[in-house]
């Protein structure tokens, strides 16, 4: 008997509804890359549910987040992947993935993953503040206002005292980011690098789905 694919079965009505489509959990702070490679790519088999960029503000709440995404729609898919690293949980993220049976990006977070995780590690660099294209454009409302720097700008030494280079890790080729990620390097008083990653280890883990 000859082979059956997904779609000739679904045509057909005798497969699930599911049936080789992909589901996506992942960060709203990826969502622009994930559809931008979607798109590139044709990859009209994988859906995405994005959950609210925020919770890196507080990424204690990161695993139940997914894990209640993931119990909501699973069903309804013949795969779900995760699209964060562990971005702060600690390993907890990694737990409740491995518990529920479903992978998830490698990596301690998008900066990581974006340069690609193995030269990311062998950099070591511990004097960098990272900015991807998502942070360059939510600045102020992911770096300026949660930690007061609008109000209380003597706090920037406080925060990036240690700091010396401002690394702008580029998913885009993009003249009016690349200026704005000089003006938040000058506004937090630190060295600028530009280094174009594209979409990295993110892009890879995509394609192997």
């Amino acid at each position: 008997m000859g082979m059956i694919d997904d779609a000739t079965l679904r045509d057909s009505g005798l497969a699930p509804a599911g049936a080789g489509r992909v589901l996506l959990i992942g960060c709203g702070a990826l969502a622009r890359e994930i559809l931008d490679l979607k798109a590139a790519n044709a990859w009209d088999h994988l859906d995405l549910h994005c959950l609210p960029a925020i919770l890196h503000n507080h990424p204690e709440r990161i695993p139940a987040a997914v894990e209640a995404a993931i119990t909501a729609r699973r069903a309804d898919y013949a795969q779900v992947f995760v699209l964060y690293a562990d971005c702060g949980t600690g390993g907890l993220l990694q737990a409740t993935c491995d518990r529920l049976g479903i992978g998830m990006l490698e990596g301690p977070h998008c900066y990581s993953f974006f340069e690609g995780n193995t030269v990311f590690a062998a950099r070591e660099e511990m004097t960098a503040f990272y900015l991807t294209d998502f942070l360059v454009r939510q600045f102020d409302a992911f770096v300026t206002k949660p930690l007061g720097l609008d109000r209380f700008p003597q706090l920037r030494d406080m925060y990036f005292g240690h700091y010396t280079t401002l690394v702008y890790q580029a998913q885009t080729d993009d003249p009016e980011l690349t200026e704005k990620a000089k003006a938040c390097a000058a506004f937090l008083k630190l060295g600028f690098e530009r280094r174009f990653t594209g979409y990295g280890d993110l892009e890879v883990a995509m394609a192997a789905l």
